[in-house]
């Protein structure tokens, strides 16, 4: 099929059906069991609340609405994270076409961001990260209409502090991308003076603080236990001098290391690198305080404090990096002759899938591996023998409580560790090993 401006439209729809349908598929064909982290949701799911020991609370939400949808079929669980991805594709498209005026390169920003680690490979586990990236999209496109619109709109602000809550709730660490828009309007207003101040931006924190009320609340009554957690996987509190400088260098050195296939492609597409910036240029402002600025602020933060930036958390960080690249060469793409670009996308596009079938079937000590549903029949069947009653809690570790939650036909609640005061409260209980199942 030729590419034009005629089906662009098709062209898309096509390429993020194929891209739900493979990584659906070979995860549901070639894993025993669901990963670690959609486990872990499944179990924090399974006793909803308005946070948990990691996390806030959104990333369990969505899991259990498919659970009670379609109980334990491990493939609705590939979809929603696949759902969750397309989604975040879409509102990058819809952007791109609006900052372009130009559909054909507002499919390649999108084409581009699908060779990068984060929205291929690692997409089959729901977790935190991947339910960040609709929010993250969503909150862009409605900033952009409120920062590009002649007059600013209620529900533009609306939708704003909606998504940008509901983006904070599914991991804290989308705070880096609110500061990042944040303050572009402050510099534009206050500093710039190129926009006046309109109250209906107060809509957007007012909507964005109502709906963070409950997990605020949860948090108090807690301890503020998920605060604890993140800063305790940062390594903080052991850093030292070197840290400063090693960490940063780790995060810059893994961020290229993510890029390259994204870079090669990029290559295919603009072979002469003639770059100019002008900073009067209002697009590339925007641009620039959504792709740089959030990633500025990370290392920032790994220098200023010698923190270790995880991988993983960077994966909503690049959703508008193609957007950026192809607004800053655009002039240097010759939309004539993409035939190199094409045939390196499809061989990216086919090379992820391939690689994660190869890892998932060749090596036999994954999670994924975990005899989830055998030790669901055996510590059922063990339970009948003894107990007339049914199982309706579980007691353990996310990991293994978490696979006896989703796999028992039950649906027994996940409701922590394993403690004496839990135990008593039970009618009946059975512990194997760390884990122990019961009936209240």
């Amino acid at each position: 099929m030729t590419i034009n401006n005629k089906n662009i439209d098709n062209v898309f729809y096509i390429f993020v059906t194929a891209h739900l349908i493979f990584w659906t598929l070979i995860p549901s064909l070639t894993n025993y069991n669901l990963p670690l982290d959609t486990i872990e949701a499944l179990a924090w799911g399974s006793n909803l609340d308005w946070g948990f020991n990691k996390h806030p609370p959104m990333s369990a939400f969505f899991p259990e609405i498919f659970y009670q949808i379609f109980g334990a079929l491990d493939w609705v669980y590939y979809l929603l994270s696949q759902i969750f991805v397309i989604i975040s594709f879409y509102y990058v498209f819809k952007f791109s076409n609006e900052i372009f005026k130009n559909r054909l390169l507002g499919l390649i920003s999108v084409l581009l961001i699908e060779t990068i680690y984060f929205y291929n490979f690692t997409t089959p586990e729901f977790n935190v990260n991947v339910c960040q990236l609709p929010f993250w999209s969503l909150t862009v496109y409605y900033s952009w209409k409120i920062y590009s619109g002649k007059e600013i709109k209620f529900v533009d602000c609306f939708l704003v502090g909606l998504f940008a809550a509901s983006g904070f709730l599914s991991k804290y660490l989308f705070i880096y991308l609110l500061v990042s828009i944040d303050f572009l309007f402050i510099y534009l207003i206050f500093f710039k003076k190129e926009r006046k101040f309109d109250f209906k931006y107060l809509i957007t924190l007012e909507v964005f603080l109502i709906a963070l009320v409950p997990h605020l609340i949860w948090l108090n009554n807690n301890e503020f236990i998920t605060i604890t957690y993140g800063l305790a996987r940062t390594g903080l509190e052991q850093s030292s001098l070197v840290d400063h400088i090693k960490f940063p260098a780790i995060f810059i050195l893994k961020q290229l290391g993510i890029l390259i296939p994204f870079l090669v492609l990029f290559w295919l597409l603009v072979k002469r690198i003639n770059l100019k910036i002008n900073f009067r240029d209002k697009k590339l402002i925007f641009l620039l305080a959504i792709n740089i600025l959030p990633i500025a602020l990370m290392f920032l933060t790994s220098l200023l404090t010698g923190s270790k930036i995880r991988t993983m958390w960077m994966t909503p960080f690049y959703l508008f990096f193609g957007t950026l690249m192809v607004y800053l060469f655009q002039t240097q793409i010759n939309l004539k002759k993409l035939k190199p670009f094409i045939i390196g996308f499809v061989f990216f596009f086919f090379l992820s899938p391939a690689l994660y079938a190869y890892v998932s079937i060749s090596q036999d000590d994954k999670r994924t591996d975990y005899p989830g549903k055998e030790i669901a029949i055996k510590t059922q069947y063990a339970w009948n023998q003894q107990f007339n009653s049914t199982i309706n809690v579980v007691l353990g570790n996310e990991w293994n409580a978490g696979n006896l939650s989703y796999h028992l036909k039950s649906r027994p609640v996940w409701i922590g560790s394993v403690n004496r005061e839990k135990l008593d409260q039970l009618k009946d209980y059975m512990c194997l090993d760390s884990i122990c199942v019961g009936s209240r």
